[in-house]
């Protein structure tokens, strides 16, 4: 089954847009909440493509809920086009092996259902963005939870903010592991430090498993941190967009097997 649909996927602080034509995402581009025109101009530009074509969805997932909210209103101004929210209005097509009052982001949700749809395994998620998320995927496609750690850009930051001589600096990739000065201890610090809270991970996850997953890395940082580490198989810049995708694909499959 292939669809049309505009996926707009708002972070912490950053929001996703892609345009997917009879299946195929066609273009992806990510803009900063706080420049709002922008965005306003980014959501036009992105449905140009669907503009003219029958049956399209607008699907949205979030992290930010105010944010949220001011997008879906500008889309629904802009365009005319009713906005469906996951876990509102559309379930994410992902068992879930959780406490029964949590709370799940669901982007979390989202790149989950896209790895297991892909890879039809054991897998484990890993997020980089504002924060970073490290989630377990069982065989039967069963979403268990995970940890979650500050970001990259987060932890530096906080080094900056909270001491008196730590600079502020953005994060690069280290030239070794050894850093000469200040500025470079702190990046081999964060850059080093999650790679190594990641292969824990995966390592204590894989002994629950008894097994062990693929390893799946996307978001912002996703191939800074990840593009070249032998424990990933795949940094997939795109994941939480395709699980928007797979998510209004299951439901579509789901009604019309229904109606007939």
């Amino acid at each position: 089954m292939k669809l049309n649909m505009l996926g707009v996927s708002v972070g912490n602080s950053r929001t996703r847009i892609g345009a997917f034509t009879n299946g195929e995402l066609q273009e992806c581009a990510t803009f900063r909440n706080e420049r709002k025109e922008i965005l306003a101009e980014a959501v036009v530009h992105a449905f140009a493509p669907l503009r003219d074509l029958d049956d399209v969805a607008v699907l949205m997932a979030s992290v930010n809920d105010p944010a949220a909210k001011a997008i879906e209103q500008q889309i629904t101004t802009s365009l005319g086009q009713q906005v469906q929210r996951v876990e509102r209005d559309i379930t994410i097509p992902i068992g879930r092996q959780t406490d029964p009052d949590a709370i799940i982001g669901e982007d979390r949700l989202l790149n989950a259902a896209a790895a297991f749809d892909v890879l039809k395994q054991a897998c484990v998620v890993v997020d980089a963005g504002t924060a970073i998320t490290v989630d377990l995927v069982d065989g039967a496609g069963t979403f268990h939870g995970g940890a979650i750690a500050a970001g990259a850009q987060l932890q530096l930051d906080a080094l900056h903010s909270r001491t008196d001589m730590l600079p502020k600096i953005e994060l690069i990739r280290p030239d070794e592991p050894i850093g000469h000065n200040t500025a470079d201890a702190m990046k081999s610090g964060v850059y080093h430090g999650l790679r190594g809270m990641v292969r824990e991970l995966v390592e204590r996850y894989a002994e629950t498993l008894g097994t062990f997953p693929m390893v799946v890395a996307t978001g912002g940082d996703g191939n800074l941190l990840f593009r070249d580490f032998e424990l990933v198989d795949r940094v997939i810049p795109n994941l939480t967009m395709m699980g928007l995708y797979t998510t209004l694909r299951v439901e579509a499959e789901q009604q019309s097997k229904a109606d007939n």
